[in-house]
């Protein structure tokens, strides 16, 4: 009887949670028994992330802490901003915080805002290139530690800090990844810089795609719920976003965000995909992994449900 609930069990958990069947053939793998209370943890972190969760965006709310200024790659179609306020994209912030603000911040919002469950750190650069980002999780672990806990990255650093994630209860995570071929990844970045080394070309690219599936892996151990956001750009990675997606379904990534072109920096004459293009592409991408549909493309310090943002209310 046991056995059958736990089939009927990891049945349910596969058909409504794409990372079941992954945790079912680890634990047979290991030779352990299901784990409820991971389950258990792992279901809310979905079901109350807005990102992870379209019926969570509806419901809940998050935080971006805006505490990572420096970025360790340069892509071809970021610029990061600040104090643009009527500008609604990633990489743009009012304001940078010192870890021991966002303490404040993050007080005042909640409990301004009860339906607030995420703090998540997304910029304005590269979250994993920043101490300050460990400093304001340490923090954020100290005060608020019933908030679940959320990161951006562009993967480069991820293999070597994920156990150090895990560790500041990150449990969501989201990556970006445009690319798995270093071809295409070359077009894409002008440089990837690792640990002080500036590497460009396919060199840079295969770097980070390497340090990128690595890090995926590497979170997956740690039983993080794993997003992929790729950028759509026209003539670049449209026709090898497909391969994208099947690479990270095998590393047992929840869904992919794909994201149209924002037309800027050394991408600035690039025709962006039409809202047609890109619901065309999520349908064919959706027989393959699951996708986002309800993304705003939030700035690295939105707060609210996501396009109901309240930051100029805190």
């Amino acid at each position: 009887m046991e056995k059958d609930k736990r089939n009927t069990f990891l049945y349910c958990f596969s058909f409504f949670y794409p990372q079941g069947d992954v945790m079912e053939e680890r634990s047979k793998k290991k030779k352990i028994p299901f784990d409820r209370d991971l389950f258990a943890s792992q279901m809310r972190r979905i079901k109350e992330h807005p990102c992870f969760s379209e019926r969570a965006c509806h419901l809940f709310g998050r935080m971006h802490l805006a505490v990572a200024p420096k970025c360790n790659i340069q892509c071809n179609y970021c610029i990061r901003d600040f104090d643009c306020v009527n500008e609604s994209r990633p990489g743009v912030c009012s304001r940078v915080l010192k870890p021991e603000e966002a303490v404040f911040y993050v007080r005042k919002a909640i409990k301004d805002f009860p339906y607030i469950k995420v703090i998540a750190i997304a910029g304005p650069g590269e979250p994993l290139y920043n101490e300050e980002t460990f400093e304001t999780l340490e923090l954020m672990k100290e005060n608020f530690p019933h908030q679940m806990k959320c990161l951006s990255t562009n993967g480069l650093l991820l293999p070597e800090k994920a156990r150090e994630l895990n560790d500041l209860n990150v449990g969501n995570l989201t990556v970006t990844v445009n690319s798995v071929d270093p071809k295409i990844g070359a077009k894409i970045y002008s440089f990837v810089n690792y640990h002080g080394k500036i590497l460009k070309g396919e060199e840079g690219a295969k770097v980070l795609m390497e340090k990128q599936l690595e890090g995926i892996k590497k979170a997956m151990e740690y039983d993080m719920i794993v997003k992929v956001n790729t950028v759509y750009i026209p003539g670049i990675n449209d026709k090898h976003i497909i391969e994208v997606a099947k690479r990270v379904k095998e590393l047992g990534v929840y869904m992919q965000n794909l994201i149209p072109l924002i037309p800027q920096y050394k991408f600035e004459d690039i025709e962006p995909p039409t809202p047609e293009d890109v619901e065309k592409k999520q349908e064919e991408l959706g027989e393959v992994l699951k996708q986002m549909t309800h993304c705003r493309r939030c700035r690295a310090d939105a707060i609210g449900r996501l396009g109901h943002d309240v930051q100029d209310q805190i």
